[in-house]
């Protein structure tokens, strides 16, 4: 039965794959679940981490394998300080040891993997900052796929964060008022993640995003999915599912925005007008075939008066 139950898993992984017509550039994972599962298994947390390391390890060949630009993982809030010390040290220790295997490892290379931790990562231990240190070094000239690693992270402190550096450069008269744009404000954000994030996933059945890049997540723009598997359990099933929540995601936003602009064309006069044949150009082809036909009959129809 085991046996039978992995070839169903393996011909429905096949049949997603199939069905994907593109997929998201920036990828951010939540990944929840590693101490619940370690309790299910009778273990102790530092289990789940470690059984969650290699979970971390499959999703990175995943976004190889299907074209993803940009991975960034949750992997340690700035409210995990408050949990037993114990745990967190033995943590600490699994993520200096999984940054160095990672840094050296051949696939990492082979794949021109870049690593990158993003947070206040002067608050984590020396020996984490120093093993973050060592991975970015090792892996600074590569720009096939981006790791970004969240440590000591929250999203709302790299707002503030950003928001007291504007403040202040105001005050000294560094930076005017009316100057202040949206890239006043990413100038100032952690470094790390290069673009913005398409497809948010947390695993571990809570379905909230957890002040988890409240920025680059571009207000709601970006599609979420959640998931009951806890992180060590994610199978790439799940993975290919929430590609295909991007997808469903992107289709629909790719029609409203044409129909928007059909109202408007239909609507408006001027200038106006203008721009909503540009976006109705850009995104008509998103409609089903019934609504591409009415666009173009009344178009016709316009271009004949306009002959007259």
């Amino acid at each position: 039965m085991e046996r039978l139950g992995q070839l169903a898993r393996g011909a429905y992984e096949r049949l997603l794959e199939l069905e994907l017509s593109g997929t998201p550039s920036h990828v951010a994972v939540i990944q929840d679940g590693n101490r619940r599962y370690a309790r299910q298994q009778g273990d102790d947390a530092s289990e789940g981490h470690r059984a969650g390391a290699e979970t971390t390890e499959q999703v990175l060949e995943w976004c190889r394998e299907t074209g993803i630009d940009e991975l960034t993982l949750y992997t340690f809030s700035t409210e995990n300080f408050d949990r037993p010390e114990e745990e967190n040290e033995a943590l600490f220790d699994l993520l200096c040891e999984k940054l160095r295997e990672f840094a050296d490892a051949d696939r990492v290379h082979d794949s021109e993997v870049r690593i990158r931790a993003i947070g206040e990562t002067g608050k984590l231990p020396e020996r984490v900052r120093e093993a973050i240190d060592y991975a970015e070094r090792r892996t600074a000239g590569y720009d096939n796929l981006q790791l970004n690693i969240a440590l000591a992270y929250g999203g709302r402190a790299e707002l503030l964060s950003a928001a007291r550096d504007v403040t202040s450069e105001v005050d000294r008269g560094a930076l005017g008022a009316g100057d202040i744009d949206v890239e006043t404000i990413e100038d100032r954000l952690y470094e790390g993640p290069s673009r913005d994030v398409d497809l948010i996933v947390r695993t571990g059945g809570d379905e909230r995003t957890s002040n988890f890049l409240p920025w680059h997540a571009n207000g709601n723009e970006a599609a979420v999915y959640f998931c009951t598997p806890y992180w060590p359990e994610f199978r790439k099933v799940d993975f290919l599912r929430a590609i295909r929540t991007y997808e469903h995601r992107e289709e629909s936003w790719r029609k409203t925005r044409a129909r928007r602009a059909l109202a408007l064309v239909r609507a408006l006069g001027g200038t106006e007008v203008n721009d909503a044949r540009r976006v109705l150009r850009r995104f008509k082809d998103a409609l089903p075939s019934a609504e591409r036909e009415a666009i173009e009959s009344e178009t016709d129809a316009e271009f004949e008066r306009t002959a007259d």
